[in-house]
């Protein structure tokens, strides 16, 4: 960042007092510039045993499997960005159950939030940037096309906890892949 956000002289890159990274700090008003996470929220909504995944329609990972998410927006909570992201990538409806699946992805700076919920009336189609939308049983989840880590994991936890009728949230760190984007 060379100018400030807020009245838009120079920034210096610098240790702000009582900091301990290099941030840009403007050379006027003194404003400092934090970079933080990205926060993406899904769901993995269900549908009398079956998990609905989307195929990506944008790259990353065009043409892949995965859970609708996206990036969390201003002013929503975790659970209006899952059911947003939902209804945007799947043209379906979820009521939000519970928070299944948080994932750290230091590598690239992002939090993967994902929630488990139920489908509701098992409608959905598929928006902007997805090719196809469709309800898989745990035997005909096409492992080998998901589109990222977070999802293979997630998929893996509820199929497990299903058997046990558990669904803790389950909380990682994932990866250091270069191509990884949740």
């Amino acid at each position: 960042m060379n100018f400030c956000t807020n009245c838009g002289n120079k920034t210096a890159e610098k240790i702000p007092l009582g900091d301990h990274q290099v941030r840009s700090v403007c050379t006027q008003c003194g404003f400092i510039h934090y970079v933080n996470p990205k926060v993406i929220c899904g769901a993995l909504a269900l549908w009398q045993n079956k998990v609905l995944l989307c195929r990506r329609a944008i790259e990353p990972r065009y043409g892949l499997w995965t859970l609708p998410a996206g990036y969390m927006e201003l002013f929503e909570t975790m659970e209006q960005g899952a059911a947003r992201e939902t209804r945007e990538e799947a043209e379906a409806e979820v009521d939000i159950q519970q928070l299944y699946c948080m994932y750290n992805i230091p590598r690239i700076g992002q939090i993967y939030v994902l929630f488990k919920a139920d489908l509701l009336e098992g409608k959905f189609g598929a928006g902007e940037e997805t090719i196809e939308s469709k309800l898989f049983s745990e035997d005909e989840i096409p492992w080998d096309e998901l589109a990222f880590p977070s999802v293979e994991r997630t998929l893996r936890h509820y199929f497990a906890d299903r058997k046990t009728g558990q669904f803790e949230m389950h909380l990682e760190t994932l990866g250091t892949r270069l191509d990884h984007t949740g």
